[in-house]
């Protein structure tokens, strides 16, 4: 969703150096001035300002947030859309309790994936039906492999502290009597 975004952004700011260049070819004595939208941004500023909206619920939207959201995606449905799809892959892991009504949510926004054609979704939506096994073992116990991640981002900083190990055993000794 955020490369749509910043697609967008970029086609954003291209416009507006062509607009630029095409005022001062003319010598006009107005200079450009960008169109502001209903909220005060322009449409540049827009783009950059709603990257933390589209990682929200709507639920969770400030005022300014919701309308700017509402003239980004009157703008921009193919935006509007994917955030649809990222909410509601989010809303399988947070609603789901059982693995079958899992598998069958999956299932369905797989097939919205492909019909959306938004291809970043559809790297997505095959990495989940490549690993999908292991995907919906979350739903038996909802626990995740965070506290494995945390231990191990530890280990990295307990090295990166002594520059590296030279000695395997003592290092794995020293790790032992500090976490274990």
């Amino acid at each position: 969703m955020q490369e749509l975004r910043i697609k967008y952004r970029w086609q954003a700011l291209d416009e507006e150096n062509e607009q630029i260049a095409k005022a001062k070819a003319k010598e006009e004595k107005s200079s450009y001035t960008p169109e502001v939208l209903a909220n005060g941004d322009t449409v540049k500023q827009l783009l950059a300002r709603s990257r933390y909206l589209l990682f929200k619920h709507k639920s969770k939207w400030s005022p300014s947030q919701l309308q700017r959201a509402v003239l980004l995606f009157e703008r921009y449905p193919s935006l509007s859309k994917a955030y649809d799809l990222s909410q509601r892959l989010s809303d399988i892991f947070r609603v789901c309790k059982s693995k079958e009504h899992a598998f069958k949510k999956l299932a369905v926004w797989y097939n919205e994936v492909e019909e959306s054609k938004i291809e970043s979704f559809r790297t997505v939506s095959r990495s989940i039906q490549t690993h999908y096994l292991s995907i919906l073992n979350f739903f038996i116990s909802r626990s995740t492999n965070a506290s494995a991640e945390s231990f191990n981002a530890k280990v990295k900083a307990f090295r990166a502290t002594f520059r590296g190990v030279r000695d395997t055993a003592f290092f794995l000794f020293r790790l032992a009597n500090i976490y274990a």
